[in-house]
């Protein structure tokens, strides 16, 4: 076992001390994917019947897709009543579902030997085997190892025609979860992206409830997609907790014709054919200066070829100071500013003029940001003269709750002006290193949701887009509240592409960041992946915990990192943990999660950038840590009142 994967273990191990885990049903994990595998510990061939009742009314949920996407197709696969099927849905009989909404299906459940089922009866079709059935017909609300036990067949001996029966996996609350006041078990079927946490929540239910119905833990809290959770409920699931499909995307933009010896010309037609008059002027503008930007750079490049090694140590302005792209990447970008064009507002100036009162002091925020009033609206508007090329496309590219959105641009007179979604809270730095001069006071969970948010948004753009990218610039003055204190990153000006990097490095000689921030491997040799970004997190998780700036030294002269280490390092860390922890909290945070968050810190700030764990893991562990910490304080409103 990698060190990486015993620290998961021992983080999640010290959470699951807030919960006395005694297992109701074992959690089938990836078992259900190997058909020969019919040991029962994880509950493959059914949940066992140790519930009070031998039978009883259980809950399944079911994504509808055709043909099973009607009250009567669903009802009908899954051996449930129509009417209420209908019912617990709250539509009418004869309703369509639009495709991949989550279904309610009351079933009985039954003892069958030695498991509960709802049995269903199904025709084999022609390719169906064990395995295509339970885990696509019927999207793992059965396995492979029960419906060859229940109809005493093998992997290969299901013929089309035939008709089987098809166990579904539901149970029965025990004496346990009676007392506790749970009347009903949920069948919930996993997908990509649902944690334990999240699920709970949706449906009402304590997180620890429902690792205790599946045999899992806090250390032990790993679901896969196309298995079932039980989710314990005291009441009958409605249609409000379920999740209706996205709306469709856009449809994309027919791809355009390979451009003539003249496209720029031809491109600035189709510019000015997408945007409306009273922007003409501004993509003009654009025009021009992307195509001077090129000319310039060309004749930049036949003197100097390679940049010097620079450290930006500027807060909010933090930026790359080259001469700009190559000339392979500015025709580029000049191409693809017609499809920019589309997706976003190309500005007036005199908009942002009036938006700003020409752009007046007392609507300026810090370094070259604004605020301004557009349409009614409140927007953060930046003034640049630096290129800005990558950071537009990359912005128009991603959406993301925790990521800073990008509404419009605009370039006049060798400036650029970027117009973002505004901030009402400002930055975290505000609230962080200066908050014993506000009438606010970040709680404990603030704090944590602060730092679960930062770290969804990172994952975002390691894991789920499309090339991934490394922000490079994590830090409190990057991070950007709501009205609800919930975080955005900001600032992706230094992002870089972690394409067909994977788990390797890409060199660059270009250092730029911010001091205190950047991670050892980075700051010495200019290797850059991921876990730059996990570094650089580790320090924001680290100030905003003790509310001191990472740069300047404890009362013992050691960096912030240092103190947390030799902490950490002591036989008794709890005692001298709080000593670090930010005094303006007043002790009122629970002391062991405190534990957790440090030794989280602690890994995401190893000098061994594979030591570090991925932005995927922190996301989990800063769930768990998130939704005990909501158990925690709801415990202690109880003991108050």
């Amino acid at each position: 076992m990698t060190h990486h994967s015993l620290f998961l273990l021992l983080i999640l191990s010290l959470i699951s001390s807030f919960y006395l885990i005694q297992a109701q049903q074992p959690y089938a994990r990836k078992i259900t994917t190997d058909c020969g595998n019919t040991d029962n510990t994880t509950s493959a061939l059914g949940y066992t019947c140790n519930g009070v009742n031998s039978t009883c009314q259980a809950y399944l949920i079911f994504r509808s897709k055709p043909p099973y996407n009607t009250v009567s197709s669903i009802s009908g696969l899954l051996a449930s009543n129509p009417s209420q099927l209908s019912q617990s849905n709250s539509v009418p009989a004869d309703a369509s579902f639009p495709t991949n909404t989550e279904v309610i299906v009351p079933v009985n459940c039954s003892c069958s030997g030695e498991y509960y089922q709802e049995n269903s009866s199904y025709v084999v079709q022609n390719g169906d085997g064990p395995f295509v059935i339970a885990n696509n017909t019927f999207q793992g609300l059965s396995t492979c190892q029960a419906i060859q036990n229940q109809n005493s067949v093998s992997t290969g001996n299901l013929f089309a025609g035939s008709r089987i029966i098809v166990p579904l996996r539901c149970a029965c609350p025990t004496k346990n979860q009676f007392d506790g006041g749970v009347n009903y078990l949920l069948s919930y079927l996993i997908v990509t992206g649902d944690f334990v946490s999240t699920i709970s929540t949706r449906f009402g239910v304590d997180t620890g409830s429902t690792l205790n119905a599946n045999g899992l833990s806090m250390e032990d809290a790993t679901i896969y997609p196309y298995t079932t959770l039980l989710v314990p409920l005291q009441n009958p699931p409605t249609n409000s907790q379920t999740r209706n499909p996205p709306p469709p995307p856009p449809s994309p933009s027919p791809p355009s014709s390979p451009p003539p010896s003249g496209k720029h010309k031809s491109w600035l037609y189709a510019v000015i054919g997408a945007v409306s008059a009273g922007t003409l002027v501004s993509i003009v503008s654009i025009v021009i200066f992307c195509v001077f930007f090129r000319k310039t750079k060309s004749k930049s490049d036949q003197s100097k070829s390679i940049a010097e090694p620079i450290v930006d140590s500027e807060s909010f302005e933090s930026y790359e100071k080259t001469t700009g792209l190559s000339v392979e990447e500015s025709e580029e970008f000049l191409e693809s500013l017609a499809d920019i064009a589309k997706s976003l507002k190309v500005y007036a100036f005199e908009e942002l003029q009036s938006a700003t009162d020409d752009f007046s002091p007392k609507f300026w925020i810090k370094g070259s940001v604004y605020r301004g009033s557009i349409n009614g609206s409140l927007a953060a508007i930046k003034k640049t003269n630096k290129d800005v090329a990558k950071e537009i496309n990359l912005l128009n590219k991603i959406s993301h709750f925790n990521l800073i959105k990008l509404s419009g641009v605009c370039f006049k007179e060798g400036y650029w002006y970027l117009v973002f979604e505004y901030a009402v809270n400002g930055s975290l730095t505000d609230w962080i290193y200066y908050s014993r001069s506000t009438t606010k006071i970040l709680s404990w969970s603030e704090r944590i949701q602060i730092a679960l948010d930062v770290a969804m948004g990172l994952n975002y753009i390691h894991s789920f887009t499309n090339p991934p990218y490394v922000h490079k610039d994590i830090k409190t003055s990057n991070v950007l509240l709501d009205n609800d204190f919930r975080a955005k990153i900001a600032n992706f000006s230094l992002a870089k592409s972690a394409e067909g990097q994977g788990s390797e490095f890409a060199l660059t000689r270009h250092i730029v960041g911010t001091k205190g921030y950047m991670a050892p491997e980075y700051l010495e040799n200019g290797y850059v992946s991921p876990k730059l970004d996990v570094y650089s997190f580790g320090i924001l998780m680290l100030e905003i915990v003790t509310g001191e700036e990472t740069a300047v030294a404890t009362g013992a002269g050691k960096t912030l990192p240092e103190a947390l280490a030799a902490i950490l390092g002591d036989e008794n860390p709890k005692e001298k943990l709080q000593d670090l922890i930010d005094p303006s909290l007043r002790g009122d945070y629970p002391l062991d999660l405190a534990l957790v968050l440090a030794r989280l810190i602690e890994s995401c700030l190893r000098r061994d950038p594979a030591s570090r764990p991925a932005m995927d893991d922190v996301v989990q562990i800063l769930s768990n840590i998130s939704s005990t910490s909501s158990d925690w304080e709801v415990q202690k409103k109880r003991v108050s009142t």
